[in-house]
């Protein structure tokens, strides 16, 4: 199975799959910060839909921090892996600094990203929520609950590759997770792109900057209530 270029064909396969939701207005696509803005702009332009950010950090383990062992998201959502952290052995006070650092990169992204611009309505919406891939879902899992306090309708998580065990938890947390890819032997997310280079904040706010016109569009469509 050949590996994605970079993270834009990435999203225009995973929109490939996503071609249901084309053209509906009550459809919003929210990309996980920061590398699953890029796959998520595509999604967005090719279904028609608007563009937003939802702020999730993962908590990577003390010195082996690609090794999720929970997450935190918008709202105050906390999960952590407990099992994770016994194995790890990672102590109560290492787990509150790290929740404390990441805590604050979540508020710094929050306020860059967003400004004064208020989170949209996502009541009644159908929400397509992307990373660029899915390797244990923790950090999903995390952005899926948080985003159930905002009453949307539905929920699809989406991504371009997970590995067979996240996108089998995501499907029961989730009202549909879409995978384009689900290999059976995953071998992390950035074994599947030629390009997964880091994105970066200019690129995030340059996204969300060409994707504005398009949601504000949405809103003038849809009557307030509606």
């Amino acid at each position: 199975m050949p590996r994605f270029r970079n993270r834009a064909e990435a999203g225009r396969e995973l929109a490939a799959t996503l071609d249901a939701f084309r053209g509906r207005h009550d459809v919003i696509v929210l990309g996980l910060p920061r590398g699953g803005v890029p796959v998520a702009y595509e999604v967005a332009d090719a279904l028609g839909a608007p563009l937003d950010v939802f702020t999730v950090r993962k908590l990577g383990a003390p010195g082996n921090e690609e090794v999720a062992i929970g997450a935190i998201a918008t709202g105050g959502v906390l999960a952590i892996d407990r099992y994770a952290t016994r194995v790890l052995r990672v102590s109560d006070a290492a787990l509150e600094a790290l929740i404390d650092r990441e805590r604050r990169e979540l508020v710094r992204r929050e306020r860059l990203y967003r400004g004064d611009r208020a989170m949209p309505s996502l009541a009644g919406k159908t929400v397509i929520v992307v990373d660029d891939g899915l390797a244990t879902g923790a950090t999903m899992q995390v952005a899926v609950a948080a985003l159930r306090t905002l009453k949307p309708l539905r929920i699809v998580a989406a991504a371009p590759v997970g590995s067979m065990e996240a996108c089998a938890a995501l499907r029961q947390v989730a009202d549909a997770c879409v995978c384009s890819r689900e290999p059976q032997a995953f071998f992390g997310v950035g074994a599947w792109y030629e390009d997964f280079s880091q994105t970066s904040d200019d690129e995030v706010l340059d996204l969300l900057r060409q994707a504005a016109p398009r949601a504000r569009e949405e809103r003038t469509l849809v009557a307030p209530g509606a």
